[in-house]
């Protein structure tokens, strides 16, 4: 196998380019195989390689500097550079990240995990370099999907400033996890038809600066004329008005032809991006069919591409899709938005039902966000599905335009808490504190599947904000006192015990149940509270407890600052001064890719850890 020669980096480059599309193909297989075992992201990966391929040769990894945006198309680099062996481990405890990971590996350059960021990131590295005196190359790639998202126009702005080289790849596969929409979708596909506009360029360039003395002068003229040539073929090219140079689009399978742009673009004196056209699964029928389900994919069979370990009860996010559906039947006011995740957070059901009433803004949280304040202020109640650390990309335009104007936004928010394999770029437990230093803003956590359809119910009839956080993981089903209303700000008792309670946040109260019957195993009767509401906080609930508890246990999916835990505890101490209370949270670190299961048990949030807390209460009391 040529893959086999391949043990660190710029191993490639001693490769011969005739064995390129063989070393392709046996790339293509080995993810096939490990990650149909591992899980993970494939259809980008898959579609990446010979572009990948063909970075890796034109570059040196030991010197040059190359970010992936949003990282999960970066496997085969993960390859080039030395961790073949190690991945069997892809995205388990202790095992290689599915993203790129500087403490992994000096060829990663920048961790990422999130979208549009790369061009940044790339052009302080340019900066930083031009500073210190150093020759490196800088290679950005970003997807035409992260290209919605504002940050990256931001940075694309400030790089047309650079007078030194810096490499933008546009990796170009028409996707970003869900089909792209908008205006640059609508640009880049023009785009793409002018297939022979690069060849010309090019062709035209070397000719021109063949001619001794005034040659190069005239290439230099041409590039800075707003009628040069480009406006013949491609009349108001984007990129090349907004200060860079443009290559492209080329075929990302078409290796020699990279490769020729990319030593074409390492010659550019200023910023030049060049356009990749690649598709998405490229090589395995089922992913090309299907890239949104191979986006991030479980254990699958490589014969029928099925899910080895078929879903068996409904998540979470299944029963907010039903619910939402349901709800949109009652109140045609009901209006739907993501941000390029459709299936991610369950509205691919109310899209199909309500075309009209379905919003994808792309990948621009943000924007979303201020999307959403306007069609409340307009008459319509939006719903707006988000995956938890993704919504901290739009913090600013939930405290400006929708809190202060108290508009009235529901902000479904999925993968709340721990999400096992993806890791600490993707885990949501940042939520409940960044939600809650807003004023205003209200915030349920249900803890079954039965009391998400019971607090949406209830949403559409509050006033102002409410943001409803959820778990990606199976829902909870059958649990104790689900079925009580839901009211504004009231939580619920579940067991009645003296001495200590066991107050659990969303997920947690499942735990804290399993945490009282071990206690009583031991002989203690603890109470056992589902707190429901975040913020506003149960204070009645709380000074009941208080007249008959002096021993306090809360749970919670959440980093301690800011989160309900310190909110309780500020209560308790100040109001009932002789209470004893053990906040449980998730520390003060970034947690790394584990099972869920495993990432509780660690953080102790594990029923063993909550019954053990609680037992060194009492005995300390």
């Amino acid at each position: 196998m040529i893959l086999e020669k391949i043990n660190k980096p710029n191993d490639i480059h001693e490769i011969p380019l005739s064995d390129f599309p063989l070393l392709a193909k046996e790339i293509r297989e080995f993810l096939i195989e490990h990650v149909s075992r591992t899980g993970g992201h494939l259809a980008s990966n898959l579609g990446v390689i010979e572009m990948t391929l063909a970075l890796h040769n034109v570059l040196d990894l030991t010197r040059d500097k190359l970010i992936w945006d949003v990282g999960h198309q970066a496997y085969t680099h993960k390859l080039l550079t030395g961790r073949r062996d190690a991945f069997d481990t892809l995205r388990k405890e202790n095992g290689l990240s599915g993203f790129p990971k500087r403490s992994e590996s000096e060829t990663d350059a920048f961790d990422s995990g999130h979208s549009s960021n790369s061009i940044s990131a790339g052009l302080g590295y340019v900066c930083a370099r031009d500073l210190l005196g150093q020759d490196h190359h800088v290679v950005s790639v970003i997807g035409d999907g992260a290209l919605t998202g504002g940050l990256a126009y931001e940075a694309l702005n400030n790089a047309a400033e650079l007078k030194t080289n810096f490499i933008i790849i546009l990796n170009d596969n028409e996707m970003s996890i869900a089909p792209n929409i908008g205006g640059v979708s609508t640009y880049l596909s023009a785009v793409r038809t002018m297939e022979g506009y690069t060849g010309m360029k090019l062709a035209i360039t070397r000719t021109l600066n063949k001619i001794p003395s005034v040659g190069p002068r005239i290439v230099g003229t041409v590039r800075r004329t707003k009628s040069s040539i480009k406006h013949l073929f491609i009349p108001g090219m984007l990129f090349e008005d907004m200060g860079l140079t443009y290559l492209g689009p080329v075929d990302g399978y078409h290796l020699r032809q990279m490769m020729r742009l990319f030593n074409e673009a390492k010659k550019v004196q200023g910023p030049v991006i060049v356009h990749v056209h690649t598709k998405k699964g490229y090589g395995y029928g089922p992913a090309e069919e299907n890239p949104e389900q191979f986006h991030g994919t479980g254990p699958f069979d490589i014969k029928t591409g099925k899910p080895l370990y078929p879903k068996t009860a409904p998540t979470y996010t299944d029963v907010f899709a039903s619910t939402l559906c349901r709800l949109g039947e009652k109140e045609p006011r009901l209006v739907a938005i993501t941000a390029a995740m459709p299936e991610g957070t369950g509205l691919v059901s109310f899209k199909e039902r309500f075309p009209d009433r379905f919003f994808d803004v792309g990948i621009a949280e943000g924007h979303g966000v201020s999307f959403a304040a306007g069609l409340a202020l307009g008459g319509l109640l939006p719903v707006a599905a988000v995956y938890s650390s993704f919504l901290q990309r739009g913090i600013d335009q939930l405290v400006h335009d929708i809190c202060m104007q108290h508009l009235h936004v529901i902000f479904a928010i999925d993968r709340a808490g721990f999400v096992g394999a993806d890791g600490e770029t993707h885990h949501g437990v940042l939520d409940l504190s960044y939600l809650g230093m807003i004023p205003g803003m209200t915030i349920m956590a249900p803890a079954s599947a039965k009391e998400l359809e019971l607090m949406l119910e209830a949403a559409v009839v509050f006033e102002g904000p409410v943001a409803i956080r959820y778990s990606k993981e199976t829902a909870a089903s059958g649990l104790k006192g689900e079925d009580t209303p839901v009211i504004s700000g009231k939580g619920v008792q579940l067991v009645s015990g003296r001495k200590i309670a066991l107050i659990g946040v969303g997920t947690m109260v499942e735990n804290c149940l399993e945490a009282a019957g071990i206690l009583e195993e031991d002989g203690y009767s603890p109470s056992v509270v589902n707190i429901r509401f975040v913020k506003p906080i149960d204070e009645g609930l709380l000074r009941e407890l208080a007249a008959s508890h002096d021993c306090f246990v809360i749970a919670e999916e959440n980093v301690g600052r800011g989160g309900c835990g310190q909110e309780i505890c500020e209560y308790l101490s100040e109001n009932h001064p002789g209470s004893r209370i053990k906040c449980l949270a998730v520390p003060d670190t970034f947690v790394t890719a584990a099972s869920v299961t495993a990432q509780r048990k660690k953080s102790g949030l594990d029923a063993e850890s909550i019954s053990r807390a609680a037992r060194e209460l009492l005995e300390e009391a």
